[in-house]
């Protein structure tokens, strides 16, 4: 009777295990490039506006994930550089809170072992999901002990091939069968999806590329293609080109293979880049007509050239091409993820981000935050950028920006003045500046968030 019951009991649980891994969990692909710009892509960000995607690169494959996906036209990094947005991903935090605001910077102060991680929070709605992350970690600490089953290690961009020293073959034309590693990863990943898909486990795959950051590298075939097409007035140059278009054919490779397995219904697709684009390739000239065009400046600064990126969302329920302006930045991963897998609020004190689950399924179009509106800080100077510290915020359509020298202010409309070319703090009406209220409003909010979070102060 005793032996009949622990047998009862191993069945029912086994049975609790199989029926966590149905369908009602999906799965997810989050596909991270580097340094590609808003409008690095062939997929207009914005419906109506040809400004919005490249005017030479080809990427049929992110075509086809926005042919049946949610493309944000007003998607932010957290930050204008890598390390900090990528901790922003993990953990649903802004830089200014988690006070990890550039490369290289020490990190100790950081809980590396916090359970509010993507990967924790998905294996705490159910134990069975397998995680995993493959190419550039570019953070402290390593995937595992932020909760990934399987990784390449705590990799940065030396790993995937990076002469920080050589100016010259950073950003010479080179050639390789495996150009950035980007097919080497690939194949990893789809090993990844086909082991899961063999014992029926819902996934977390984070596809993290080394392009198209520098160096710049691409196949021999691709740089023919590109040598033999008119470059365009925007994007020119021959191997961002040709190492743009390398990167989409591994991501066919993905979309092939969750095709292949019957997978595509029940995956969501995330695509986007860690930050903006290098806004020009050396020597420093026309920074501001730069590849960013027609946003302003780009990588290192908190101007939409440096923080605004490409973003589509593909998965179920999503079965037509669609586009929101909403707002949403890299912070909003994390509960947007878990509100998806769980049907449930992420609840944390410190959590900066809010779930738009609400967008893609279209009951509406509002992501609830904490923080009011999207913060960005940059309190350094920057000898290759604006040279100046600065933090911004961004609220419905408004952006503020305060730099830290002088306290001086600029207010923009991003949604329909995205090139920040009109000042909207510095219009006068009648002898009255125009835009007081709305000016002061913002820097209070952004002021009293630093304060909140101490976030680190700047430094000259």
């Amino acid at each position: 009777m005793r032996k009949l019951f622990f047998l009862t009991i191993f069945f029912f649980f086994n049975l609790f295990i199989f029926s966590q891994n149905t369908e009602k969990y999906p799965n997810f692909i989050f596909i991270l490039a580097d340094d590609q710009g808003w409008n690095g892509t062939s997929v207009k960000m914005i419906e109506d506006n040809e400004l919005s995607k490249s005017d030479f690169y080809e990427t049929p494959n992110i075509e086809r994930i926005a042919s049946k996906g949610i493309i944000f036209s007003n998607a932010y990094a957290s930050a204008p550089v890598c390390a900090p947005s990528r901790y922003s991903i993990q953990f649903g935090q802004t830089p200014a809170r988690l006070k990890m605001i550039r490369v290289g910077m020490n990190t100790d102060h950081l809980d590396h072992d916090t359970k509010n991680s993507i990967p924790k929070q998905l294996k705490n709605i159910n134990p069975s999901y397998k995680t995993a992350h493959f190419g550039k970690w570019g953070m402290d600490s390593t995937p595992e002990r932020v909760g990934y089953d399987k990784s390449d290690g705590a990799t940065k961009n030396i790993d995937g091939v990076f002469n920080h020293k050589s100016n010259k073959l950073q950003w010479s034309n080179n050639q390789a069968d495996d150009p950035k590693k980007i097919f080497s990863v690939t194949k990893r990943a789809i090993d990844f999806i086909e082991e899961n898909n063999k014992i029926n486990m819902p996934f977390f795959l984070q596809i993290s590329h080394y392009a198209i950051h520098s160096d710049i590298m691409a196949r021999k075939n691709t740089y023919k293609k590109f040598r033999n097409k008119k470059p365009g007035k925007i994007h020119n140059n021959l191997g961002l080109a040709a190492m743009t278009f390398d990167m989409d054919e591994s991501i066919g490779l993905i979309l092939d293979k969750l095709e292949e397995l019957n997978l595509r219904e029940n995956t969501y697709i995330i695509y986007s880049s860690d930050n903006g684009s290098v806004p020009t390739i050396i020597p420093k000239k026309q920074y501001n007509k730069s590849y960013n065009f027609p946003l302003q400046r780009g990588k290192w600064d908190a101007f939409e050239g440096g923080i605004r990126v490409p973003f589509i969302v593909a998965g179920p329920g999503i079965n037509k091409k669609k586009y929101s302006s909403i707002p949403i930045s890299f912070s909003d991963l994390l509960p947007t993820i878990i509100d998806i897998s769980g049907n449930k609020k992420f609840k944390s004190k410190e959590l900066d981000g809010g779930s738009f689950k609400n967008i893609l399924t279209g009951t509406n179009n509002k992501v609830k935050r904490k923080t009011k509106g999207l913060i960005f800080h940059v309190p350094y100077e920057n000898k290759i950028a604006i040279e100046r510290a600065h933090s911004a915020i961004i609220i419905d359509s408004f952006k503020l920006l305060k730099y830290h020298d002088n306290h001086e202010i600029s207010l923009y409309d991003v949604k329909n003045d995205f090139s920040e070319a009109k000042d909207l703090s510095k219009i006068y009406h009648k002898g009255k500046l125009l835009n007081k209220k709305l000016t002061k409003r913002l820097e209070k909010l952004l002021d009293d968030y630093l304060k909140k979070v101490k976030a680190p102060k700047w430094k000259p």
